[in-house]
């Protein structure tokens, strides 16, 4: 009895077709995931903070490679294709950025998008003038001083800004600005101007007319008031007094408006200096200053606004910083006498 073997059975091959597909789909689910992490994933675990400048026009690949030597991600080559996947290349926003190690990919990439860049915090004093802000700015390299003085002394930039003057001294509101590094000039002064106008508005526009005033008058006013004294219970009395000499035509002769108008004052001021005429000179002209000498602030402006009923035509300051009143010259000399040297 012969024996009979099975037929041997044909081994199934798998379709070649078949194999790189399942490759590729294995391969998209590997980039996918790596991806995933990469987006999700920060660049560190211990974050720190790191300030870098996004200079205009930066492509994408710089930025990639910029944010990867910062430490800000793990990957410049990634993040590339995050940006193009998002379809970002050219909502890339200049400026100063001060971001985290801490951050994912996406966060970082949302606020460079959105340009969340780094705010200054800077505080003007009241009384600062147009140079020192100025100079304060560029110390803060926030803006070229010579630059911001040029625009501020603009005629048709300050006529834009519905100024009636050649310059914005008396309109820069002192106050505390946050600013981003890279602003245009103008942006920074309309941002002075905008504050300026939340403190004198229509209702203030109607006590200046009350007075006799145009809104230019109250500041160029305020600004001689801010100078004199620092001592805010005094300010509506002493814009009281200056309020007195103007309508009884008495010069103002203030020390701050002869300061003013010297190019060159060294802190020692002379009976040469009182007597050399500039329009700012309030000795040898009468009625106001030509302009304001500095950017007061809100409290010399609500004094003149405000002043104090007095029969007051003169004061001398005393050394406590305050000063002495008085209704006559007679007696105005002798309180001079007594609180400050003779020039």
């Amino acid at each position: 009895m012969s024996e009979q073997t099975p037929p041997e059975r044909k081994k199934r091959r798998l379709n070649p077709l078949w194999s790189l597909l399942l490759v590729l789909v294995l391969a998209s689910a590997w980039l996918v995931g790596d991806m995933l992490h990469f987006i999700r994933t920060p660049a560190s675990s211990e974050p720190a903070e790191v300030v870098m400048e996004v200079p205009v026009g930066m492509s994408v690949p710089a930025l990639s490679e910029l944010l990867h030597e910062q430490g800000l991600v793990r990957s410049a080559g990634k993040f590339r294709w995050l940006v193009r996947f998002k379809g970002a290349a050219r909502q890339i926003k200049a400026g100063e950025y001060q971001l985290s190690t801490g951050l994912r990919p996406g966060e970082l990439l949302n606020k460079i998008i959105r340009g969340e860049v780094r705010l200054h915090q800077i505080t003007f004093p009241e009384g600062y003038t147009l140079k020192q802000m100025a100079e304060l700015l560029e110390a803060s390299k926030l803006v070229i001083a010579e630059r911001f003085i040029a625009a501020a002394t603009d005629p048709p930039f300050v006529r834009s800004l519905d100024i009636p003057a050649t310059s914005l001294e008396g309109y820069l509101f002192p106050d505390t600005y946050r600013f981003a590094r890279g602003l245009p000039v103008e942006t920074v002064l309309r941002s002075f101007v905008t504050m300026f106008n939340q403190h004198f508005g229509p209702v203030q526009e109607e006590q200046a007319r009350k007075l006799g005033f145009t809104r230019h008058q109250v500041v160029i006013l305020a600004s001689v008031v801010e100078k004199e004294t620092a001592a805010a219970e005094e300010r509506p009395l002493i814009a009281g007094v200056f309020l007195n000499r103007l309508r009884r035509r008495i010069r103002l002769q203030s020390d701050p408006t002869v300061i003013y108008g010297l190019r060159n004052f060294d802190g020692n001021l002379t009976r040469a200096h009182l007597q050399k005429d500039t329009p700012y000179n309030t000795y040898t002209r009468r009625g106001l200053p030509i302009g304001p000498i500095c950017n007061p602030g809100a409290a010399s402006i609500q004094a003149v606004l405000n002043p104090t009923s007095t029969p007051y035509l003169y004061f001398v300051a005393k050394k406590d910083g305050t000063h002495h009143f008085s209704t006559n010259l007679v007696e105005h000399n002798a309180a001079v006498l007594r609180h400050q040297k003779r020039r």
